[in-house]
């Protein structure tokens, strides 16, 4: 693979005692199923795009789906092990959810592994439907830190056999509300604690500024002070399974019994997603494209029209001696793509633009980046 480091490095290996659902997706091998836009509640830092928020429309990663027939494709094109069904709120569209985890374990099978994201204490004896279903793993997101109203839907889950946990933002507002919900979590029927560093994005960027969040560097989307009281959280939790007194307050308190796991905002994205477009781009490289370090496809273009681009490729296999399949034509974008070695050969010497183009390697190719290698600008 070609070395455009665009992300520092970061830790490979998962933590064992992580839940299979966290193990997956930080090793990029789960399919990302967005549900619904739709939701009951307006989290003022929900990280949601305008073009997701509120609209009833589902994704399997970047592709938006009308079928679940489109999400299966897509989980074959990236050879998922798994998926994450998030939302919005799955639970606002509970039948299509419930479909989607049937339709998945029937196509790939019990190994396939399934976690979903909720903020809803739903009715306990849904528990079974979801887990008849196939759901392996459910993570509950407690509106305003409030753990009691889902006593009984968490417990419904982990006696149906589901595996069950709390997943929240780490608000760095909200630091002593946190810390004392460790102590509430204590008597639920829970197996996990995941923690998230609170991300500053388009979506929530002029909530965060009201509430005087700041990006705690220029290379991450985490809010100021949200991974400080993680870690704190974290160390407590940690000091109580060892039998050691506390690190911040020398308080020694009992094991709490479920395991924390903090996520902050670059491994998510610098890691989990760059390990998830290099997995979809391995399995669909083209022979023309290499594949980079950051998970997107290069390779060079030179623009045509649809009558020429017939003479272009016979000329261009008479010239330069490559086999036909190193030549695509892309009929959307009109041209033809190549190996980046070959366009930078024949670049000075063609009367049409010649370029470098960076794409991701999703359903749609979303282009990142073209870069022209000769002095020819395109007509159009």
């Amino acid at each position: 693979m070609i070395e455009l480091p665009q992300a520092f490095e970061l830790p490979e290996a998962p933590d064992m005692s992580d839940t299979e659902g966290c193990i997956q997706c930080q090793m990029g091998s789960k399919l990302v199923l967005f549900i619904t836009g739709n939701c009951h509640w307006k989290c003022d830092y929900c990280p949601l795009s305008e073009t997701r928020r509120d609209v009833d429309w589902m994704f399997a990663n970047e592709r938006r789906c009308e079928s679940f027939d489109e999400v299966i494709e897509e989980s074959r094109a990236m050879r998922a092990t798994g998926a994450g069904i998030t939302g919005g709120d799955p639970l606002m569209a509970r039948e299509r959810t419930l479909e989607g985890i049937s339709r998945l374990k029937s196509e790939f099978g019990p190994n396939y592994h399934l976690h979903m994201y909720t903020s809803i204490a739903f009715r306990p004896e849904w528990a079974e439907d979801f887990a008849r279903a196939g759901l392996d793993e459910i993570r509950f997101h407690l509106l305003d830190l409030e753990a009691e109203g889902y006593r009984d839907t968490i417990a419904a889950c982990s006696e149906s056999g589901i595996l069950t946990g709390i997943e929240i933002p780490c608000e760095p507002d909200k630091r002593d509300e946190l810390m004392g919900l460790l102590e509430k979590l204590r008597d639920l029927d829970i197996s996990f604690l995941n923690l998230n560093e609170l991300e500053i994005t388009v979506g929530n960027h002029d909530n965060m500024e009201l509430r005087g969040f700041n990006l705690s560097t220029e290379i991450t989307a985490g809010a100021s002070g949200s991974s400080d009281v993680a870690l704190e959280m974290r160390s407590r939790v940690q000091a109580a399974e060892a039998g050691k007194p506390d690190p911040i307050d020398g308080t020694s308190r009992e094991p709490y019994g479920f395991h924390l796991k903090y996520c902050t905002a670059v491994y998510k994205d610098a890691g989990q997603m760059r390990r998830r477009f290099l997995r979809r781009g391995e399995a669909n490289i083209a022979p023309h494209e290499i594949l980079t370090n950051d998970g997107t496809l290069i390779f060079g273009a030179v623009e045509a029209e649809e009558e020429t681009k017939d003479v272009w490729m016979e000329e261009l296999v008479e010239a330069t001696g490559l086999p036909a399949r190193f030549l695509l034509w892309d009929g959307n974008n009109r041209r033809i793509e190549m190996p980046l070695v070959v366009a930078e050969a024949i670049a000075e010497d063609v009367d049409a633009p010649v370029s470098m183009v960076e794409v991701l390697p999703t359903h749609e190719r979303i282009e990142v980046t073209m870069v022209l290698l000769n002095g020819v600008h395109s007509a159009s």
